[in-house]
């Protein structure tokens, strides 16, 4: 086991869905904790190198998140140099966030692996939370989902189960140089999803399956990237369509179903509608 020095851990995306989780878990422990983000303190921002060493100071390991996904261009070149920044600014335990079936993912894991660091790699489904604190939670409200998925299924994975991975890998030398893939305890299609929103909610949400173009389109609309267009192609090919076990490798229990997850959320009324 790893000892218990205060040792600041930096977390990067420490606002967002997982980092938020991690930051908090970390910080129950005892454990000094610095946000990395662009209002952090001090700031960390991917597009501006000259904010990674100062956020490094004094930082024992890190929760490396990269926004907005991995596979997007420039991920593996920026995951590379802040890996080996960190790595000589003394931060020698790294944990990516990586995703499950995605070939420039596991470039940058390559390249983080490369560092030197004592590296952990947690590749992750989809996430749950995504319809609550994420870009479907505005489709959930309107009772629309209209995405190019057809009838394919994913292994959608909890937040809370990924950020308890993450602290273990952070704070146990027993998961370092181990590579872990997470996902739910079952496949769900869109349908499934809209089916188990619209039991906790009580009201209907639909799912409408869409073309990548008709997508593409949308995204447009909103100011979004079109690469986000691209990421549907991980579940349309069904290199993901099988679960995955490293939740209860790490943590020795089953991961958290949807259902429950839904439960919770609609429980907080954050899919209430006048």
């Amino acid at each position: 086991m790893t000892n218990t020095e205060n040792n600041t851990t930096l977390v990067i995306g420490g606002t967002g869905k997982t980092g938020r989780r991690v930051a908090e878990k970390l910080a129950a422990q005892g454990r000094p904790v610095r946000i990395g983000s662009r209002r952090g303190a001090p700031a960390f921002d991917w597009d501006e190198p000259a904010t990674w060493a100062p956020a490094l100071e004094d930082v024992d390991r890190v929760y490396v998140t990269y926004y907005p996904d991995l596979a997007f261009p420039g991920a593996v070149d920026r995951i590379g140099a802040f890996s080996e920044l960190a790595v000589a600014s003394g931060a020698r335990r790294l944990v990516l966030l990586s995703g499950r079936g995605e070939e420039a993912a596991e470039a940058a894991e390559a390249r983080l692996k490369a560092s030197g660091a004592d590296w952990t790699i947690v590749r992750a489904s989809w996430f749950n939370q995504n319809f609550d604190e994420a870009f479907f939670l505005e489709p959930v409200l309107a009772g629309e989902i209209a995405l190019p998925t057809a009838d394919a299924v994913e292994a959608f994975v909890d937040a809370e189960d990924i950020a308890d991975v993450v602290v273990a890998a952070l704070t146990d030398d027993r998961h370092t140089g181990k590579v872990y893939e997470l996902s739910g305890p079952r496949l769900l299609s869109f349908a499934d999803v809209a089916a188990e929103l619209s039991k906790a909610t009580g009201r209907e949400i639909a799912y409408v399956p869409v073309t990548n173009e008709q997508y593409r389109a949308v995204l447009r609309e909103n100011g979004l990237p079109e690469e986000f267009a691209d990421l549907f192609t991980l579940i349309l090919d069904g290199r993901n369509a099988h679960l995955v076990h490293g939740v209860e490798e790490v943590l020795g229990r089953k991961p958290r179903d949807f259902a429950d997850y839904a439960r919770e959320a609609a429980a907080t009324g954050v899919w209430s509608v006048a």
